[in-house]
């Protein structure tokens, strides 16, 4: 999120305040609680240093997130949103895929019904354990580098969409996941050219830090959507 420090719950709000139907959620499961942050290192975006799984959960909660705010659980960034808008979760550690499971099972008793929400993961083995556990969750699965047969892979964990990066994109796979019954959704796309050019390629939706760009582009007749 442009506006915020990224993974607070000021940068979901300020989401929500833009309009955002949907916002990513990225997390690790720490001392069995599910903390929402982004990088595997505490240095970039904390007062904190060293590895976030090196540390408890007290002492993460302990940090400056910035701008004053705490890194997150995935339960209060749930509450945060309160249904006005969908939620990627996407699984960045190991032993997350249960968990989150766990988790969306309770929130299905407050609402939340499964098309609201999305996991995504480059570690494909989480996602092969979520599916194994909840075959009603949707899939998402994320390409690192240069896509090979990832659509073919998401197509065969019966995934709902498949995740790459803006470096990447040919019209060659977009057409090959279409074909596969996949959606496309690429990242990170804050430049407006990109969303526009993105769009040309037929992409399903893109990821952004600037929800508000995406929004205007729609405003103008631009058909490229969300996650």
């Amino acid at each position: 999120m442009g506006h915020a420090p990224e993974n607070t719950l000021l940068s979901f709000r300020k989401a929500l305040e833009l309009g955002a139907p949907c916002v990513e959620a990225d997390v690790y499961n720490v001392d069995g609680n599910l903390m929402v942050f982004h990088d595997d290192r505490l240095e970039r975006t904390t007062n904190g240093s060293g590895y976030l799984l090196d540390h408890d959960f007290d002492y993460l909660r302990s940090l400056d997130a910035g701008n004053g705010e705490r890194i997150p659980t995935l339960g209060e960034v749930f509450e945060t949103v309160d249904l006005r808008a969908g939620v990627n979760i996407e699984l960045k550690g190991p032993g997350t895929a249960r968990p989150v499971v766990e988790f969306i099972s309770t929130l299905r008793k407050y609402g939340w019904r499964d098309d609201l929400i999305l996991v995504s993961s480059f570690k494909h083995r989480e996602l092969e354990e979520v599916r194994r556990i909840d075959p009603r969750i949707r899939l998402g699965v994320l390409v690192a580098g240069l896509p090979m047969d990832d659509a073919a892979f998401a197509a065969e964990l019966g995934a709902y969409s498949v995740h790459l990066s803006l470096k990447f994109v040919k019209r060659k796979f977009v057409d090959d996941a279409h074909f596969r019954g996949l959606r496309v959704f690429v990242f990170t796309v804050n430049n407006p050219k990109d969303i526009r050019r993105m769009e040309g390629f037929g992409v399903d939706g893109v990821f952004t830090n600037y929800p508000e760009r995406v929004l205007q582009h729609q405003k103008t007749g631009g058909a490229i959507g969300w996650v």
